[in-house]
Protein backbone atom coordinates (compact mmCIF):
# COMPACT_ATOMS: atom_id res chain seq x y z
CA UNK A 1 0.00 0.00 0.00
CA UNK A 2 1.49 3.30 -1.16
CA UNK A 3 1.67 5.53 2.02
CA UNK A 4 0.11 9.27 1.92
CA UNK A 5 1.89 10.49 4.86
CA UNK A 6 5.47 10.20 5.76
CA UNK A 7 8.36 11.77 6.97
CA UNK A 8 10.41 12.75 4.17
CA UNK A 9 9.34 12.70 0.00
CA UNK A 10 12.36 12.31 -2.35
CA UNK A 11 11.38 13.31 -5.65
CA UNK A 12 13.96 12.10 -8.46
CA UNK A 13 15.75 8.68 -7.81
CA UNK A 14 18.54 9.81 -9.34
CA UNK A 15 22.53 9.49 -8.33
CA UNK A 16 21.05 12.04 -5.00
CA UNK A 17 17.98 10.26 -4.58
CA UNK A 18 19.25 7.01 -4.29
CA UNK A 19 21.63 7.95 -1.63
CA UNK A 20 18.97 10.29 0.54
CA UNK A 21 16.98 7.43 0.41
CA UNK A 22 19.75 4.86 1.80
CA UNK A 23 20.56 6.77 4.26
CA UNK A 24 17.50 8.36 5.52
CA UNK A 25 15.83 5.25 5.76
CA UNK A 26 18.69 3.38 7.38
CA UNK A 27 17.81 2.30 11.17
CA UNK A 28 14.25 2.80 10.41
CA UNK A 29 14.31 5.95 12.17
CA UNK A 30 12.00 7.82 9.74
CA UNK A 31 9.48 6.27 7.06
CA UNK A 32 10.59 7.57 3.52
CA UNK A 33 8.76 7.92 0.20
CA UNK A 34 11.00 7.98 -3.48
CA UNK A 35 9.46 8.92 -6.49
CA UNK A 36 10.88 8.42 -9.93
CA UNK A 37 9.19 9.25 -13.22
CA UNK A 38 11.22 6.54 -15.07
CA UNK A 39 11.13 2.69 -14.90
CA UNK A 40 13.21 0.38 -12.65
CA UNK A 41 17.05 -0.38 -13.93
CA UNK A 42 15.84 -3.75 -15.23
CA UNK A 43 17.50 -2.55 -19.26
CA UNK A 44 20.55 -5.36 -19.46
CA UNK A 45 22.47 -1.98 -21.03
CA UNK A 46 22.22 -0.47 -17.87
CA UNK A 47 24.49 -2.67 -16.25
CA UNK A 48 27.27 -2.99 -19.04
CA UNK A 49 29.44 -0.37 -18.86
CA UNK A 50 29.50 0.43 -22.57
CA UNK A 51 25.99 -0.16 -23.10
CA UNK A 52 25.41 3.78 -22.45
CA UNK A 53 25.87 3.90 -26.02
CA UNK A 54 22.64 1.88 -26.48
CA UNK A 55 20.88 4.47 -24.06
CA UNK A 56 21.95 7.51 -25.28
CA UNK A 57 18.95 7.64 -27.60
CA UNK A 58 16.08 5.32 -25.85
CA UNK A 59 13.14 7.34 -24.52
CA UNK A 60 12.63 4.35 -22.03
CA UNK A 61 15.04 5.47 -19.92
CA UNK A 62 15.74 8.88 -20.98
CA UNK A 63 14.30 12.57 -21.21
CA UNK A 64 16.34 12.81 -24.31
CA UNK A 65 15.86 16.63 -24.16
CA UNK A 66 16.69 19.46 -26.68
CA UNK A 67 18.26 22.51 -26.24
CA UNK A 68 17.02 25.86 -28.08
CA UNK A 69 18.40 26.90 -30.99
CA UNK A 70 22.18 28.19 -29.74
CA UNK A 71 23.57 31.17 -31.63
CA UNK A 72 27.39 31.17 -31.10
CA UNK A 73 26.96 26.88 -32.41
CA UNK A 74 25.15 27.95 -36.25
CA UNK A 75 21.23 27.64 -34.78
CA UNK A 76 21.86 23.74 -33.81
CA UNK A 77 20.44 22.25 -31.09
CA UNK A 78 22.09 20.46 -28.62
CA UNK A 79 20.53 16.83 -27.76
CA UNK A 80 20.83 16.64 -23.76
CA UNK A 81 20.04 13.43 -22.68
CA UNK A 82 19.26 12.71 -19.08
CA UNK A 83 18.24 9.50 -16.86
CA UNK A 84 14.61 8.86 -16.56
CA UNK A 85 15.12 5.29 -14.68
CA UNK A 86 15.94 4.30 -11.24
CA UNK A 87 19.51 5.48 -10.60
CA UNK A 88 18.68 8.44 -13.27
CA UNK A 89 21.42 9.59 -15.55
CA UNK A 90 23.87 7.25 -13.34
CA UNK A 91 22.44 4.15 -14.88
CA UNK A 92 22.82 5.93 -18.85
CA UNK A 93 26.28 7.85 -18.42
CA UNK A 94 29.64 7.14 -19.25
CA UNK A 95 30.60 5.78 -16.12
CA UNK A 96 33.82 8.15 -15.53
CA UNK A 97 35.01 9.00 -11.60
CA UNK A 98 36.19 12.66 -11.52
CA UNK A 99 35.80 14.94 -8.68
CA UNK A 100 37.35 17.58 -9.84
CA UNK A 101 40.00 20.25 -8.51
CA UNK A 102 40.78 21.42 -4.85
CA UNK A 103 40.33 24.62 -5.89
CA UNK A 104 36.59 24.12 -7.23
CA UNK A 105 35.32 23.10 -3.76
CA UNK A 106 37.64 26.20 -1.82
CA UNK A 107 35.80 28.61 -4.40
CA UNK A 108 32.49 27.31 -2.72
CA UNK A 109 33.49 27.95 0.12
CA UNK A 110 35.14 31.39 -0.55
CA UNK A 111 31.94 32.67 -1.94
CA UNK A 112 30.04 32.32 1.29
CA UNK A 113 28.92 28.62 1.56
CA UNK A 114 30.56 27.86 4.53
CA UNK A 115 31.35 23.76 4.84
CA UNK A 116 31.74 23.48 1.61
CA UNK A 117 36.06 23.75 0.78
CA UNK A 118 37.57 20.84 -0.20
CA UNK A 119 38.22 19.40 3.45
CA UNK A 120 35.04 19.53 4.22
CA UNK A 121 33.72 17.40 1.50
CA UNK A 122 36.89 15.41 1.03
CA UNK A 123 35.25 13.07 4.06
CA UNK A 124 32.15 12.46 2.12
CA UNK A 125 34.00 11.68 -0.98
CA UNK A 126 35.85 9.20 0.96
CA UNK A 127 32.52 8.23 2.65
CA UNK A 128 30.86 7.26 -0.45
CA UNK A 129 33.39 4.93 -2.42
CA UNK A 130 34.68 1.50 -2.60
CA UNK A 131 37.58 2.25 -4.17
CA UNK A 132 39.94 -1.02 -5.95
CA UNK A 133 42.84 0.15 -4.52
CA UNK A 134 42.01 0.65 -0.80
CA UNK A 135 41.66 3.67 1.26
CA UNK A 136 44.55 6.20 1.54
CA UNK A 137 44.20 10.20 2.31
CA UNK A 138 42.09 10.64 -0.84
CA UNK A 139 39.81 7.42 -0.95
CA UNK A 140 37.37 5.63 1.00
CA UNK A 141 37.22 1.45 0.91
CA UNK A 142 34.20 0.69 2.69
CA UNK A 143 31.22 2.89 0.89
CA UNK A 144 29.00 1.94 -1.55
CA UNK A 145 29.86 3.21 -4.85
CA UNK A 146 32.03 1.00 -6.78
CA UNK A 147 35.38 2.66 -7.41
CA UNK A 148 37.46 0.87 -10.23
CA UNK A 149 40.79 0.89 -12.54
CA UNK A 150 39.37 -0.69 -16.09
CA UNK A 151 40.04 -3.91 -16.11
CA UNK A 152 42.25 -4.46 -19.61
CA UNK A 153 44.71 -1.79 -20.91
CA UNK A 154 45.20 -0.76 -24.61
CA UNK A 155 47.93 0.01 -26.78
CA UNK A 156 46.08 3.34 -28.04
CA UNK A 157 45.69 4.65 -24.31
CA UNK A 158 49.29 3.80 -23.47
CA UNK A 159 50.10 5.13 -26.80
CA UNK A 160 47.95 8.90 -25.34
CA UNK A 161 49.77 8.48 -22.07
CA UNK A 162 53.30 8.37 -23.18
CA UNK A 163 52.61 11.36 -25.95
CA UNK A 164 51.11 13.48 -23.22
CA UNK A 165 54.56 13.21 -21.49
CA UNK A 166 56.74 14.21 -24.55
CA UNK A 167 54.36 17.46 -24.46
CA UNK A 168 54.95 18.21 -20.92
CA UNK A 169 51.83 16.80 -19.48
CA UNK A 170 53.14 13.72 -17.14
CA UNK A 171 51.96 10.74 -16.15
CA UNK A 172 49.00 10.23 -13.35
CA UNK A 173 47.60 6.86 -12.63
CA UNK A 174 44.68 8.46 -10.30
CA UNK A 175 43.52 12.10 -11.37
CA UNK A 176 41.29 12.10 -7.57
CA UNK A 177 44.23 12.08 -5.47
CA UNK A 178 46.51 14.56 -4.69
CA UNK A 179 46.92 16.15 -8.05
CA UNK A 180 44.34 16.22 -10.95
CA UNK A 181 46.79 17.44 -13.66
CA UNK A 182 48.11 14.82 -16.04
CA UNK A 183 47.40 12.32 -18.39
CA UNK A 184 46.06 7.79 -17.36
CA UNK A 185 43.77 5.83 -17.61
CA UNK A 186 40.27 7.00 -16.30
CA UNK A 187 38.67 4.98 -13.28
CA UNK A 188 35.13 4.12 -13.10
CA UNK A 189 31.86 3.52 -11.10
CA UNK A 190 32.01 -0.66 -11.87
CA UNK A 191 33.06 -3.57 -10.56
CA UNK A 192 33.53 -7.34 -12.08
CA UNK A 193 32.69 -5.70 -15.00
CA UNK A 194 29.43 -4.39 -13.96
CA UNK A 195 28.03 -0.30 -13.47
CA UNK A 196 27.67 0.62 -10.07
CA UNK A 197 24.93 2.96 -10.03
CA UNK A 198 23.80 4.95 -7.74
CA UNK A 199 20.24 2.42 -7.93
CA UNK A 200 22.97 -0.45 -7.46
CA UNK A 201 25.00 0.91 -5.27
CA UNK A 202 22.36 2.59 -2.46
CA UNK A 203 19.06 1.87 -3.42
CA UNK A 204 19.29 -1.54 -3.89
CA UNK A 205 20.98 -2.60 -0.69
CA UNK A 206 18.15 -0.66 0.90
CA UNK A 207 14.80 -1.88 -0.95
CA UNK A 208 13.46 -4.64 1.88
CA UNK A 209 13.03 -1.49 4.44
CA UNK A 210 9.91 -1.34 5.60
CA UNK A 211 10.22 2.67 6.12
CA UNK A 212 11.11 2.79 2.64
CA UNK A 213 8.69 3.35 -0.15
CA UNK A 214 9.70 3.52 -3.88
CA UNK A 215 7.55 3.91 -6.78
CA UNK A 216 8.82 4.12 -10.47
CA UNK A 217 6.77 5.71 -13.33
CA UNK A 218 5.25 8.41 -10.81
CA UNK A 219 5.94 11.66 -12.40
CA UNK A 220 5.93 14.79 -9.73
CA UNK A 221 3.58 17.45 -10.94
CA UNK A 222 3.58 20.13 -8.19
CA UNK A 223 5.29 21.23 -4.89
CA UNK A 224 2.32 21.74 -2.05
CA UNK A 225 2.86 25.06 0.08
CA UNK A 226 0.61 25.85 2.85
CA UNK A 227 1.78 29.24 4.61
CA UNK A 228 5.49 29.07 2.99
CA UNK A 229 6.46 25.46 3.87
CA UNK A 230 6.42 22.29 1.54
CA UNK A 231 4.15 20.08 2.82
CA UNK A 232 2.91 17.91 0.11
CA UNK A 233 3.70 16.58 -3.78
CA UNK A 234 1.41 15.25 -6.35
CA UNK A 235 2.66 12.90 -8.51
CA UNK A 236 0.54 11.47 -11.84
CA UNK A 237 1.23 7.22 -12.06
CA UNK A 238 -1.03 5.04 -14.36
CA UNK A 239 -3.26 7.95 -15.19
CA UNK A 240 -3.73 8.49 -11.87
CA UNK A 241 -3.26 11.60 -9.74
CA UNK A 242 -2.04 11.14 -5.84
CA UNK A 243 -0.61 13.27 -3.16
CA UNK A 244 2.13 12.65 -1.04
CA UNK A 245 2.35 14.33 2.55
CA UNK A 246 5.43 15.13 4.06
CA UNK A 247 5.38 14.97 8.22
CA UNK A 248 9.29 16.70 7.89
CA UNK A 249 10.75 17.87 5.13
CA UNK A 250 11.04 17.64 0.75
CA UNK A 251 13.95 16.64 -0.97
CA UNK A 252 14.11 17.77 -4.68
CA UNK A 253 16.72 15.98 -6.79
CA UNK A 254 15.90 15.87 -10.35
CA UNK A 255 19.09 17.18 -11.55
CA UNK A 256 19.88 20.49 -12.97
CA UNK A 257 16.88 20.48 -15.87
CA UNK A 258 14.35 19.13 -13.80
CA UNK A 259 14.75 21.08 -10.60
CA UNK A 260 14.24 24.58 -11.62
CA UNK A 261 11.56 23.06 -13.71
CA UNK A 262 9.43 21.43 -10.94
CA UNK A 263 10.26 24.66 -8.57
CA UNK A 264 8.64 26.79 -11.35
CA UNK A 265 5.76 24.79 -11.67
CA UNK A 266 5.30 25.10 -7.84
CA UNK A 267 5.76 28.91 -7.55
CA UNK A 268 8.98 29.01 -6.60
CA UNK A 269 10.91 31.04 -10.15
CA UNK A 270 11.06 34.28 -10.97
CA UNK A 271 7.78 36.58 -10.78
CA UNK A 272 7.59 37.37 -14.56
CA UNK A 273 7.96 33.50 -15.53
CA UNK A 274 5.65 32.60 -12.91
CA UNK A 275 3.10 35.11 -14.27
CA UNK A 276 3.39 35.04 -17.67
CA UNK A 277 2.42 31.01 -17.34
CA UNK A 278 -0.67 32.19 -14.84
CA UNK A 279 1.40 30.33 -11.88
CA UNK A 280 0.58 31.80 -8.38
CA UNK A 281 4.03 33.03 -6.55
CA UNK A 282 4.59 30.82 -3.35
CA UNK A 283 8.23 32.78 -3.58
CA UNK A 284 9.28 35.22 -5.84
CA UNK A 285 13.08 33.44 -6.10
CA UNK A 286 14.68 34.78 -9.47
CA UNK A 287 17.66 32.59 -10.04
CA UNK A 288 15.37 29.67 -10.19
CA UNK A 289 16.69 27.94 -13.55
CA UNK A 290 19.25 30.82 -14.34
CA UNK A 291 22.88 30.26 -14.10
CA UNK A 292 23.02 26.40 -16.14
CA UNK A 293 26.22 25.88 -16.52
CA UNK A 294 27.97 23.36 -18.64
CA UNK A 295 31.04 21.64 -20.20
CA UNK A 296 31.41 21.95 -23.94
CA UNK A 297 32.84 19.21 -25.82
CA UNK A 298 34.39 19.05 -29.36
CA UNK A 299 35.14 15.35 -30.64
CA UNK A 300 38.10 14.83 -33.13
CA UNK A 301 37.90 11.23 -34.71
CA UNK A 302 41.72 10.07 -36.02
CA UNK A 303 42.09 6.81 -38.71
CA UNK A 304 43.92 4.04 -37.47
CA UNK A 305 46.75 2.04 -39.32
CA UNK A 306 46.04 -1.07 -37.55
CA UNK A 307 42.71 -3.31 -36.29
CA UNK A 308 42.80 -2.47 -32.51
CA UNK A 309 39.70 -0.26 -32.17
CA UNK A 310 36.55 -1.55 -31.22
CA UNK A 311 35.43 -0.64 -34.65
CA UNK A 312 37.35 -3.84 -35.66
CA UNK A 313 36.30 -5.52 -32.90
CA UNK A 314 32.47 -5.26 -33.86
CA UNK A 315 32.57 -5.30 -37.84
CA UNK A 316 32.12 -9.51 -38.07
CA UNK A 317 29.93 -11.75 -36.63
CA UNK A 318 32.97 -13.20 -34.97
CA UNK A 319 34.29 -10.93 -33.20
CA UNK A 320 31.17 -9.77 -31.76
CA UNK A 321 30.53 -13.74 -30.58
CA UNK A 322 34.38 -13.62 -28.81
CA UNK A 323 33.58 -10.09 -27.16
CA UNK A 324 29.88 -11.51 -25.89
CA UNK A 325 31.95 -14.22 -25.09
CA UNK A 326 34.97 -12.33 -23.03
CA UNK A 327 32.58 -10.40 -21.30
CA UNK A 328 30.19 -13.07 -19.90
CA UNK A 329 33.29 -15.55 -18.83
CA UNK A 330 35.67 -13.21 -17.38
CA UNK A 331 33.79 -9.60 -17.35
CA UNK A 332 36.75 -8.20 -19.56
CA UNK A 333 37.17 -7.10 -23.04
CA UNK A 334 35.24 -3.76 -25.11
CA UNK A 335 32.20 -4.12 -23.00
CA UNK A 336 34.06 -3.16 -19.97
CA UNK A 337 35.09 0.58 -21.54
CA UNK A 338 33.51 3.67 -19.61
CA UNK A 339 33.32 6.82 -21.71
CA UNK A 340 37.12 7.67 -21.32
CA UNK A 341 39.44 5.26 -21.55
CA UNK A 342 42.41 7.24 -20.94
CA UNK A 343 43.10 10.90 -20.46
CA UNK A 344 44.12 14.18 -19.62
CA UNK A 345 43.82 17.28 -17.47
CA UNK A 346 46.15 19.84 -19.14
CA UNK A 347 46.63 23.36 -19.39
CA UNK A 348 45.41 24.90 -22.48
CA UNK A 349 48.22 27.36 -22.15
CA UNK A 350 51.54 27.96 -20.15
CA UNK A 351 50.25 30.67 -18.28
CA UNK A 352 47.16 29.09 -16.79
CA UNK A 353 47.53 28.45 -13.00
CA UNK A 354 46.02 25.01 -12.91
CA UNK A 355 44.44 22.41 -15.92
CA UNK A 356 41.91 24.18 -17.71
CA UNK A 357 40.77 21.36 -20.44
CA UNK A 358 39.89 17.66 -20.12
CA UNK A 359 41.12 15.07 -22.83
CA UNK A 360 39.37 11.85 -23.17
CA UNK A 361 40.38 9.23 -25.38
CA UNK A 362 37.73 6.44 -26.79
CA UNK A 363 39.06 3.14 -29.03
CA UNK A 364 36.05 3.66 -31.22
CA UNK A 365 34.64 5.88 -32.99
CA UNK A 366 30.85 7.28 -34.72
CA UNK A 367 30.09 10.63 -36.83
CA UNK A 368 28.01 11.41 -33.59
CA UNK A 369 27.52 9.93 -30.12
CA UNK A 370 24.51 7.13 -30.15
CA UNK A 371 25.33 6.44 -33.83
CA UNK A 372 26.78 3.55 -35.95
CA UNK A 373 30.66 2.66 -35.83
CA UNK A 374 32.15 3.38 -38.59
CA UNK A 375 33.11 0.53 -41.23
CA UNK A 376 36.84 1.46 -40.59
CA UNK A 377 39.36 1.24 -37.98
CA UNK A 378 39.62 4.80 -36.26
CA UNK A 379 39.23 6.16 -32.60
CA UNK A 380 38.03 9.06 -31.00
CA UNK A 381 39.83 12.15 -29.03
CA UNK A 382 37.77 15.29 -27.75
CA UNK A 383 38.43 17.83 -25.51
CA UNK A 384 36.66 20.27 -23.09
CA UNK A 385 37.12 23.29 -21.33
CA UNK A 386 36.89 22.52 -17.75
CA UNK A 387 35.97 26.21 -15.89
CA UNK A 388 33.17 27.79 -18.95
CA UNK A 389 32.29 31.33 -18.29
CA UNK A 390 29.24 31.16 -20.68
CA UNK A 391 25.52 31.06 -19.02
CA UNK A 392 22.36 29.86 -19.66
CA UNK A 393 18.51 28.61 -18.47
CA UNK A 394 16.21 26.27 -17.93
CA UNK A 395 13.02 27.60 -17.82
CA UNK A 396 9.27 26.40 -18.24
CA UNK A 397 7.22 26.22 -21.31
CA UNK A 398 3.92 25.85 -19.64
CA UNK A 399 2.33 24.31 -16.59
CA UNK A 400 2.27 21.26 -18.30
CA UNK A 401 4.58 19.00 -16.08
CA UNK A 402 5.23 16.71 -18.77
CA UNK A 403 6.20 19.13 -21.32
CA UNK A 404 9.69 19.76 -21.63
CA UNK A 405 11.29 22.78 -20.57
CA UNK A 406 13.54 25.50 -22.61
CA UNK A 407 16.86 24.82 -22.24
CA UNK A 408 19.23 27.08 -23.20
CA UNK A 409 23.01 27.02 -23.01
CA UNK A 410 24.96 30.05 -24.94
CA UNK A 411 27.41 27.70 -24.91
CA UNK A 412 31.00 29.94 -26.38
CA UNK A 413 29.28 32.97 -25.84
CA UNK A 414 32.10 34.21 -23.87
CA UNK A 415 35.24 35.46 -25.23
CA UNK A 416 37.03 33.34 -22.53
CA UNK A 417 35.50 29.99 -23.80
CA UNK A 418 35.99 30.68 -27.07
CA UNK A 419 39.67 31.18 -26.41
CA UNK A 420 40.18 28.14 -24.24
CA UNK A 421 38.25 25.72 -26.98
CA UNK A 422 40.36 26.91 -29.51
CA UNK A 423 44.22 26.46 -27.50
CA UNK A 424 42.72 23.24 -26.01
CA UNK A 425 41.83 21.96 -29.74
CA UNK A 426 45.25 23.16 -30.66
CA UNK A 427 47.49 21.37 -26.91
CA UNK A 428 45.16 18.13 -28.28
CA UNK A 429 46.46 18.04 -31.99
CA UNK A 430 49.68 18.95 -30.64
CA UNK A 431 49.66 15.83 -28.60
CA UNK A 432 48.20 13.26 -31.85
CA UNK A 433 51.05 14.82 -33.78
CA UNK A 434 53.75 13.44 -31.07
CA UNK A 435 55.71 10.16 -32.75
CA UNK A 436 54.18 8.01 -30.14
CA UNK A 437 50.85 8.75 -31.50
CA UNK A 438 51.46 9.33 -34.85
CA UNK A 439 52.76 5.87 -35.40
CA UNK A 440 48.52 4.81 -34.60
CA UNK A 441 47.49 6.59 -37.27
CA UNK A 442 46.58 6.73 -40.47
CA UNK A 443 45.28 10.27 -40.92
CA UNK A 444 42.66 12.54 -39.26
CA UNK A 445 38.74 12.04 -40.43
CA UNK A 446 37.72 15.01 -38.57
CA UNK A 447 37.72 18.04 -38.87
CA UNK A 448 39.45 16.82 -42.47
CA UNK A 449 43.24 16.92 -42.90
CA UNK A 450 45.11 19.93 -43.30
CA UNK A 451 46.03 22.62 -41.33
CA UNK A 452 43.62 24.82 -39.43
CA UNK A 453 43.86 28.73 -38.10
CA UNK A 454 42.22 29.68 -34.83
CA UNK A 455 39.31 30.42 -36.99
CA UNK A 456 39.23 27.39 -38.31
CA UNK A 457 39.41 25.29 -35.11
CA UNK A 458 36.82 27.13 -33.85
CA UNK A 459 34.53 26.95 -37.00
CA UNK A 460 34.70 23.59 -36.48
CA UNK A 461 33.97 23.53 -32.59
CA UNK A 462 30.66 25.94 -33.35
CA UNK A 463 29.79 23.04 -36.17
CA UNK A 464 30.20 19.78 -34.46
CA UNK A 465 30.39 20.80 -30.47
CA UNK A 466 28.02 20.27 -27.88
CA UNK A 467 27.38 19.16 -24.13
CA UNK A 468 29.34 16.55 -22.46
CA UNK A 469 26.43 16.06 -19.96
CA UNK A 470 27.39 17.92 -16.68
CA UNK A 471 24.47 20.47 -16.67
CA UNK A 472 24.84 22.48 -13.28
CA UNK A 473 24.31 25.46 -11.21
CA UNK A 474 20.17 26.21 -11.63
CA UNK A 475 19.14 26.22 -8.36
CA UNK A 476 23.20 27.19 -7.30
CA UNK A 477 23.87 27.16 -3.52
CA UNK A 478 25.26 30.75 -2.33
CA UNK A 479 23.92 34.12 -0.68
CA UNK A 480 23.62 36.53 -2.87
CA UNK A 481 19.69 37.73 -4.79
CA UNK A 482 20.42 35.06 -7.41
CA UNK A 483 21.42 32.15 -5.00
CA UNK A 484 17.93 29.83 -4.83
CA UNK A 485 19.55 27.21 -1.48
CA UNK A 486 21.84 28.02 1.29
CA UNK A 487 24.93 26.44 2.45
CA UNK A 488 22.50 23.65 3.75
CA UNK A 489 20.59 23.41 0.53
CA UNK A 490 17.40 24.77 1.81
CA UNK A 491 15.55 26.67 -0.49
CA UNK A 492 15.34 30.69 0.28
CA UNK A 493 12.38 32.06 0.68
CA UNK A 494 10.37 28.78 2.18
CA UNK A 495 10.26 25.96 4.70
CA UNK A 496 10.68 22.64 4.95
CA UNK A 497 12.25 22.17 1.22
CA UNK A 498 15.87 21.93 0.18
CA UNK A 499 17.64 20.89 -3.42
CA UNK A 500 20.14 17.98 -3.84
CA UNK A 501 21.71 17.71 -7.08
CA UNK A 502 24.11 19.29 -9.41
CA UNK A 503 21.64 22.13 -9.30
CA UNK A 504 23.21 23.56 -6.35
CA UNK A 505 26.99 24.02 -7.63
CA UNK A 506 27.98 27.57 -7.34
CA UNK A 507 30.09 26.49 -10.42
CA UNK A 508 30.40 23.46 -12.47
CA UNK A 509 33.49 21.37 -11.19
CA UNK A 510 36.62 20.59 -12.98
CA UNK A 511 35.60 17.79 -14.66
CA UNK A 512 32.79 15.10 -14.48
CA UNK A 513 30.22 15.83 -12.10
CA UNK A 514 28.53 12.56 -11.04
CA UNK A 515 31.26 11.73 -8.20
CA UNK A 516 30.32 15.57 -6.69
CA UNK A 517 26.98 14.87 -7.16
CA UNK A 518 26.85 11.90 -4.61
CA UNK A 519 29.26 13.63 -2.70
CA UNK A 520 26.88 16.52 -2.13
CA UNK A 521 23.72 13.86 -1.55
CA UNK A 522 26.37 12.29 1.35
CA UNK A 523 26.84 15.61 2.96
CA UNK A 524 23.29 16.54 2.83
CA UNK A 525 22.18 13.31 4.31
CA UNK A 526 24.02 14.30 7.32
CA UNK A 527 22.89 17.77 7.46
CA UNK A 528 19.31 16.53 6.78
CA UNK A 529 19.59 14.07 10.02
CA UNK A 530 21.96 16.56 12.07
CA UNK A 531 18.91 19.26 11.80
CA UNK A 532 16.10 16.47 12.66
CA UNK A 533 18.05 16.21 16.00
CA UNK A 534 19.92 13.20 15.43
CA UNK A 535 23.64 12.99 15.88
CA UNK A 536 26.43 12.19 12.94
CA UNK A 537 30.10 11.99 13.09
CA UNK A 538 32.26 14.59 14.20
CA UNK A 539 34.16 13.99 11.31
CA UNK A 540 31.32 14.34 9.23
CA UNK A 541 29.28 16.49 10.86
CA UNK A 542 30.61 19.89 9.12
Amino acid sequence: MTPSKVDYVIIGAGSAGCVLANRLSAKGRYTVLLLEAGPKDSNPWIHVPIGYGKLFAEPKVNWMYQSEPESELNGRRVFTPRGKVLGGSSSINGLVYIRGQREDFDEWAQLGNSGWGFDDVLPYFRKSEAFQRGADAYHGSDGPLAVSELPDKHVLCDAFIRAAGTIGIPRNDDFNGKNQEGAGYYHATSRNGRRASSAVAYLRPARKRENLTVLTDALVTRIGFAEGRATSVEYRRSGNDYIAHAQREVLLCGGAINSPQLLQLSGVGPHALLEKNGIAVVADAPGVGEGLQDHFYVRTVWRCNSPCTVNDDLRTLGGRIGIALRYALLRRGPLTVSGGYAGAFARSRADVSRPDIQLYLINFSTDKMGTKLHPFSAFTVSMSPLRPESRGSVRIRSTDPAEPPAIQYNFLSAEADRRVVVDGLRRLHALMSTHAMQRHVLERHTPAPGELSDEGWLGYAREVGGTVYHPTATCRMGNDALAVVDDRLRVRGVRGLRVIDASIMPNVVSGNTNATVVMIAEKAADMILADAGVAVSARLRR
